[in-house]
């Protein structure tokens, strides 16, 4: 297992992490396989998405803002129960494919670390296999 440090500057965000988990397959010499990359965070999640135009991470985020706004109702004591509930929803994890030690990502896709709980140092989890 390969750990890699992120460091957030916002409450909200997309970190593209793809080179990092490219980094950890060209590192583990994998040339056929599975890698997993985990969250162990709460209020941070793992997701694929575009990567070429900056603009769709800041859809997704306003969408999701919009849908699970900050302040709301909610019983949670510590007030980051937005961040909870978002991370839920994208989720802690995403698998993807090694063929002749290449990430087999499509054309415009990136590896996401979302932030919905920072600025935080946090840490994903690489499992190669």
């Amino acid at each position: 297992m390969e750990e890699i440090s992120v460091k957030t500057g916002s409450r909200i965000e997309m970190l593209d992490i793809t080179s990092q988990i490219r980094s950890a397959i060209s590192k583990s010499g994998i040339q056929e396989g599975v890698c997993t990359v985990y969250c162990p965070h709460t209020t941070a999640a793992i997701t694929i998405n575009e990567n070429a135009d900056p603009d769709v991470t800041a859809d997704i985020m306003q969408k999701l803002n919009k849908m699970i706004p900050l302040h709301e109702n909610y019983r949670h004591f510590e007030g980051n129960s937005d961040a909870h509930i978002k991370s839920s929803l994208v989720g802690n994890s995403a698998q993807i494919i090694i063929s002749n030690g290449t990430l087999q990502l499509g054309t415009w896709q990136g590896i996401y670390f979302c932030e919905f709980d920072g600025p935080r140092a946090r840490h994903v989890w690489i499992s190669i296999k």
